[in-house]
Formats: C-alpha cells, sequence, structure tokens
C-alpha cells in the first residue's frame, strides 16, 4: 500500500509539469493503416544481393521481411523492369521485343518470392521506370497506344501468377513522369477483362496534381485506388483529402542509411500520418545492394554491397521501421486523436479494434532527421515531459510494453529498439520523459522481436583477380554475378551455333533504345568490380554480331555510372566490324587517345586485353600488342566494363580482371 502511495505521488507531481495528450477511440476512428514498405527497382538498387551466398543472403533477407525479427515489411515495391537506366542501372523487361516474354530474368521475382516467403501477408506492388522501345513504337512515349501499354503491364501482372504464383495486389503507371488519364482508365479496363478486379491501381507516382484532375473527372476516380505521390515532405493537399481515396508516400525517404537518416525515417513515418493523412510510407530503396559510387550509395534501409564477402550491415532505420512494422499491421486503425507536441515532435495512436493499442512516439531535431529531399522547414525541439490519458477502449489498460531507440549523433553510440521494463498505467494515464532524438513505442503487443544473426563475415575488397567464363547452364539467374548493366541488358546466353569453346557467353541484347527514365548512354555497357581500381589488366573474348556498323569494348576506370553514365570517362579500347580500332578516354568516342586498323569484322571471336598503369596503357588483339603508350591523364580510378557501340547484340566470353598488374 505504501509502495503504491509513493508511485501514484510521484506519478502526480510528473503529471503537474507535463503536457497531456488523449488517446481515445469514443469519437471515431482515423484512416485505415495500410503498411510500411520498401521498394527495390528504380532501379537495380538490390543488384548485388541475389550474388550473396547462404546464409548470409537469408539472413538478410529476415532482416527485411521476417514478422517479428528486423524491418518486418509489410509492403514490397519492385520495378517493372524495362531495359532502361532508372538510377543505378537497368532491370530487364519480361517482354524486350512485342514477340518475347519471360518471365525468369531479372531478380525481382526473385525477391518478391523470399519476401513472401517469410510474410504470406505482404502486398506486392509493380510500377514502370522505363519500358522496351517497342512499346512506343518508335515515339519514346509509352501512352501513345494506351491498349498496347497497358496489355504489356496486365501480362507482367499474369505471369507473376503463372510461373511464380505471386499475387500483385497494386499496380502503378509510370513513376515521377506525366500520367495519361486515358491510359488510367484502359489500364484499369484491362485489368478487370483479364478477372484483375482485386488489382488496384496507384496513380501517379509523382506529386499531387492527379488528384485535382480525379476531383473533375469521375471515371478517373473510380479507376485510382490509392493516390501515391513522391516525397511529400509530410503534407497533402485538400483535393486529395476530397476524393477519400487512400493517400500513400509511394516513394519517400531516400537518404544516407547513417543517424541522420534514421531519423528522417523516423520522422515522417509519423509525420506522414499526422500532418498529411498518409497511410503509408514507403522506402526508396529497400536496400543499398549497389556498388556505393553509383547514385545515392549507402542509401536504403540497410547495407549488403558485398556478395564476394558476404559482409553486410544491419542499419538503423531497420530498427526505426521496427517501431511501426511489428507493433502495428495493415487494417488497424489510426486514431484521431494523434498530433505533433508542443515542444517537437509527434505521435500516432492505432488499434486493431480488439483492443489492442500502440502508440509510436518520435522526438527527431531538425539537424538530425533531414531527408535528402525536400527541404525541411526550421523547427525546434527539447526535452519534455508528456502525459498521456487513455480513454474509450483503451481506459482499461493498466501495463503496457516498451520499446526504445536513442539516435546520438555526436558519440554514434546508438540504443536500437530496446526492451525497457514495461510501464505501469495509473487512473488511465501515464507519463514519459522525453529527450530529443528518441523514438519509443509503446504498446499492448507482446510479441516485438529484435532479431539477432551471428556477426557477417568482415569487409573485404572486390577479389583482385576476378574471372568468370558464363558456363552456366540453366542458370537460376539471367545477369552473370557482380555485373552492374548501366545501359542495356547483358544475359548468359546459350550459343548454340557455336560448337567450339564459345558455347555459354554473356550478351547484350537489347536493340532498340527504350523508352528511358533517365538518360542512357548511346552505347551498352555493364560496369563490375571496384571504383578505386587504378592500374589493372582487362581481357575477354569479344564478338561483333552487328556486320559493316557494329562494334565491341573493355574498358577500364570508368568513373561514372548510373543517370550520369553518358558523362562516363576511363581508358575505353573498341574494336569494330569495320577493321579498325580506337582508343577513347570516353565513352562516347570522343576524346580519341589512338586509333588503327585492326582488320577486325563480325561474326569472328577475338581475344583483346587492356593494360593501364600510371599515365598509360596498351592493348593487345589475340595475344599480339596493336596499339601502346596511350596518355592516360584522367580519371585516376573507376570499374572494369565492357560494352557495346550501341543497341546491338554482342557477346563476350572468358572476362578477366588483374588488378595491379
Amino acid at each position: 500500500m505504501y509502495l503504491h502511495s509513493v508511485l501514484f505521488l510521484i506519478s502526480f507531481s510528473l503529471r503537474c509539469f507535463a503536457e497531456f495528450y488523449v488517446i481515445d477511440d469514443r469519437i471515431g476512428l482515423g484512416r485505415e493503416f495500410d503498411g510500411i514498405g520498401g521498394l527495390s527497382g528504380g532501379g537495380a538498387t538490390s543488384r548485388l544481393l541475389i550474388n550473396y551466398e547462404e546464409p548470409y543472403r537469408g539472413q538478410i533477407l529476415d532482416f527485411l521481411f521476417k514478422p517479428n525479427f528486423g524491418a518486418s515489411l509489410h509492403i514490397l515495391k519492385v520495378e517493372i523492369g524495362g531495359d532502361a537506366q532508372t538510377t543505378d542501372g537497368t532491370e530487364p523487361s519480361h517482354m524486350h521485343t512485342k514477340d518475347d516474354l519471360n518471365f525468369f530474368r531479372g531478380y525481382e521475382w526473385w525477391l518478391m518470392k523470399e519476401a513472401k516467403k517469410r510474410n504470406p501477408e505482404i502486398k506486392l506492388i509493380g510500377l514502370p521506370w522505363a519500358f522496351p522501345g517497342w512499346i512506343g513504337q518508335g515515339t519514346q512515349w509509352p501512352y501513345f497506344f494506351p491498349n498496347v501499354t497497358a496489355n504489356y503491364v496486365v501480362s507482367w501482372i499474369v505471369g507473376a501468377k503463372q510461373h511464380h504464383n505471386l499475387d500483385i495486389d497494386y499496380v502503378g503507371i509510370w513513376n515521377e513522369k506525366s500520367f495519361d488519364a486515358q491510359y488510367i482508365r484502359v489500364l484499369r479496363d484491362t485489368l478487370d477483362q483479364h478477372n484483375l478486379t482485386n488489382v488496384g491501381i496507384i496513380a501517379a507516382d509523382g506529386g499531387w496534381h492527379i488528384a485535382t484532375v480525379m476531383a473533375k473527372d469521375p471515371y478517373l476516380n473510380d479507376a485510382v485506388e490509392v493516390i501515391g505521390v513522391h516525397y511529400p515532405g509530410t503534407n497533402t493537399v485538400k483535393d486529395a483529402l476530397w476524393t477519400q481515396k487512400k493517400l500513400w508516400s509511394s516513394e519517400d525517404y531516400s537518404t544516407f542509411n547513417n543517424e541522420i537518416g534514421a531519423g528522417c525515417w523516423a520522422r515522417i513515418l509519423n509525420q506522414n500520418y499526422v500532418n498529411g493523412r498518409m497511410t503509408s510510407t514507403i522506402s526508396w530503396n529497400l536496400i543499398a545492394s549497389y556498388y556505393e559510387d553509383l547514385s545515392f550509395g549507402g542509401d536504403g534501409l540497410m547495407t549488403a554491397e558485398e556478395p564476394w564477402s558476404g559482409h553486410y550491415v544491419v542499419e538503423s532505420p531497420i530498427w526505426i521501421t521496427a517501431h511501426t512494422t511489428q507493433f502495428a499491421q495493415p487494417g488497424w486503425f489510426y486514431l484521431q486523436t494523434v498530433g505533433n507536441f508542443t515542444h517537437g515532435g509527434s505521435y500516432v495512436a492505432l488499434t486493431d479494434l480488439k483492443g489492442n493499442l500502440t502508440i509510436v512516439i518520435q522526438t527527431m531535431t531538425h539537424n538530425h532527421s533531414e531527408c535528402i529531399r525536400p527541404p525541411l522547414p526550421q523547427f525546434d525541439a527539447s526535452p519534455q515531459t508528456v502525459t498521456f490519458q487513455l480513454k474509450g477502449s483503451f481506459a482499461h489498460l493498466t501495463e503496457l510494453q516498451v520499446w526504445y531507440s536513442k539516435l546520438d549523433i555526436a558519440t554514434k553510440n546508438n540504443t536500437l529498439l530496446n526492451k525497457r521494463s514495461p510501464i505501469k498505467v495509473y487512473d488511465g494515464s501515464f507519463t514519459l520523459k522525453l529527450d530529443v532524438d528518441e523514438v519509443y513505442t509503446i504498446t499492448s503487443i507482446t510479441t516485438g522481436h529484435k532479431g539477432f544473426y551471428p556477426e557477417p563475415p568482415k569487409p573485404s575488397l572486390f577479389p583482385k583477380n576476378y574471372s568468370d567464363d558464363f558456363t552456366v547452364d540453366n542458370p537460376p539467374f539471367s545477369e552473370a554475378p557482380y555485373f552492374a548493366d548501366q545501359t542495356g541488358v547483358f544475359e548468359y546466353f546459350r550459343n548454340v551455333t557455336d560448337v567450339g569453346p564459345h558455347g555459354f557467353t554473356l550478351r547484350q541484347v537489347i536493340t532498340e533504345r527504350p523508352i528511358c527514365w533517365a538518360t542512357d548512354a548511346d552505347q551498352t555497357i555493364s560496369i563490375i568490380g571496384d571504383y578505386n581500381w587504378t592500374d589493372l589488366s582487362v581481357s575477354c573474348d569479344v564478338l561483333i554480331e552487328t556486320p559493316n556498323t557494329g562494334g565491341v569494348f573493355l574498358a577500364a576506370r570508368v568513373d561514372q555510372g548510373g543517370e550520369s553514365i553518358r558523362r562516363a570517362k576511363g581508358v575505353f579500347y573498341w574494336l569494330y566490324a569495320n577493321g579498325t580500332y580506337k582508343v577513347s578516354n570516353d565513352i562516347g568516342g570522343q576524346r580519341v587517345l589512338a586509333e588503327g586498323l585492326s582488320g577486325t569484322r563480325a561474326g569472328v571471336w577475338y581475344s583483346i586485353t587492356l593494360h593501364v598503369k600510371g599515365y598509360f596503357a596498351y592493348g593487345m588483339l589475340n595475344g599480339y600488342t596493336l596499339w601502346k603508350n596511350a596518355v592516360v591523364l584522367e580519371p585516376k580510378r573507376g570499374w572494369a566494363a565492357l560494352g557495346a557501340l550501341s543497341f546491338e547484340h554482342a557477346q563476350f566470353d572468358n572476362f578477366q580482371v588483374l588488378v595491379g598488374s
């Protein structure tokens, strides 16, 4: 009795200096919670993940998708590959041409299946960034023939079910590009004609403008299930609220996965609903599993960019995600009693309508929670004491679980998803002393868990002696390990016309410029290795397939990729079908270092080697020096690469790189 009185007096005195916030469902509920997700694609952001060996690959997937373990994501959004550069690389289409159909290219099918294995309830979304060129029939515009584009997208959804038993829940229009109301209506009709009435359309994965159009177009309004916006800065617009549609931040975060990135993520996960009534937030990207020196290297909820070593890092955004995902599920409802704290920060409250309650609190400061975009208006946050008064269905609760994170930017000594002693609720209320840059989950849910695996292997550099002869019969994945396509698509190829040593090769297969999202190069190129490579030898057997006008190259010190691929510099050693060669300092072949006759032609295999050391380079053809003493003043470092002169068929075999030779 004495102890209870003391605790009551302490609680009472704290409340005297506290701000009061009511958690109550008697005034009705807010919007339905649709879940937190991650985005694989836009583009090739999960490229290296599939090349991890077990058990590390499975561990990474568990941290992303396994319920009550790590991020425990509710949604996986993937790119519908379009054969074009879409940020960090290209992802292959299931239809390179109108007569082509292949549902086993790329890794998104595999990733969706792995997510479903871990969480059968996870929602799947597909969205095109780019389209193969035939879609636009020379127009570079996917809406010119809306029936063609709609059938193309629907074929991807049908193929997902027929070949992988994957049910796609939502589909988008064209990432961050103009939308076309007629196309959206045609897409809805095409889905319905294929008995896909349960597949919802998200539009338009850009700004809020579509909401204004929907308000004036009832047919468009009926076709769209979710208004999806990108980087809304936690704010919405009146027209969007007027539609009564689901509102999602269908791409957000886009920030490095350090403490500030975690602070950004913690802040927007709450405020996207508090300020903008958005019921889902999807992180671009899911996982930083691409070469770090590409665009936005080190983005994502966690990092896995070394499949050759097995090293990965469970970054702080994983555990910030868990504060919401492990303690509230899609189908729960936000309460109307949510909001911002007087002294900075915010709180949301959700219920499953069965008596369970989860409150998520964040107190991020401005400088420790800036996302890359949009600019964050100045605000203040300071330590404060808050009291929550539980009413309605929650008045009976006497104890709640507590999970706590503290992002200590100065020391990097973070506390992440730490389970604390339960909090006692007295007379329907409890009080918390909040510091800055903290996240709390206060919940009746008892199943939360901070997953753990032994430390993965230590990080190591890409091997200095690496080779691949591409001899893989029935490959489980269409692209060779570690090659990251930046323009074009390079696939394993069974060369049935060659009865000699080149029966299995790597082939560039795109022969028409796609409808691009970013800026593809005029040449096709795939990079590999370590961006810090300086002195190296790279060799490969090459086959030019296009007579007279075709060409191929090997390259070293390639210094640009992603959306900057057209500006790539390096040492590019070209062989042409017209019997000549060239050495250029750029991918466009304008800065010529050497050139001359080679005697090369299409349809013949050649072995070429490029040596770069210091300020000089030389090249070999079939074991003989073809050119030497080309002066290379820049760049000082970069990836190795191979590719073709244009969007043309070309083959490669027996690739090898030796660093420092």
